[in-house]
């Protein structure tokens, strides 16, 4: 979606090279041109980047997310630099799993008195993972300050406040997409 609004995609992972794929759906038409286009096989990671050269970020879901995007740090930083530059932040599903680390130079974090959209409690219990995952994304959203609005399960919701765009599973990563090329005009 990006690149047919005219955008460049660049594609990072924490590990660089070639990243895990979580619930790839085989049916999706927009989500296997993506596979076929995009280079998975060299992404580089988040320190590699430049946020000058970014005018956003859009942190991908899936539950390999929930282990892997708290702690990076570099994943937070390429986040928090790109927005303070005035760009947008985006997530969906699991992603915003990415914005519970991420601070702002001024020590707060991103999501503070934001209203954001993740993969919802109900969720998680409707797959079985609330024992497997190490948090609940919505509970940990909600205790660095976010105002997190859960729609019916496996429902779309996105939520955009000013440049941060949230979608609470993959039924809103199209939606998501569409608001950030709206916001980045």
């Amino acid at each position: 979606m990006f690149r047919e609004a005219g955008f460049e995609v660049h594609v990072a992972s924490v590990a660089g090279g070639k990243p895990p794929v979580d619930g790839r759906d085989e049916t999706n038409e927009i989500q296997q041109q993506f596979f076929a286009e995009a280079d998975l096989e060299r992404t580089r990671t988040a320190a590699e980047f430049d946020a000058a050269d970014y005018d956003a970020i859009f942190y991908a879901g899936g539950h390999g997310a929930m282990w892997d995007f708290p702690g990076d740090k570099a994943l937070a930083e390429l986040g928090a630099a790109i927005y303070e530059h005035g760009g947008v932040v985006a997530a969906v599903c699991h992603g915003p799993s990415a914005l519970v680390e991420l601070k702002l130079s001024d020590g707060s974090y991103l999501v503070d008195g934001k209203n954001v959209a993740g993969f919802t409690n109900a969720e998680e219990a409707a797959v079985g993972l609330t024992d497997v995952v190490p948090f609940l994304l919505a509970d940990q959203l909600t205790a660095r300050g976010a105002l997190h609005h859960p729609a019916a399960d496996f429902t779309e919701q996105v939520v955009t406040d000013g440049r941060l765009v949230t979608g609470q599973n993959p039924a809103s990563a199209q939606l998501a997409a569409t608001e950030v090329a709206k916001l980045l005009g």
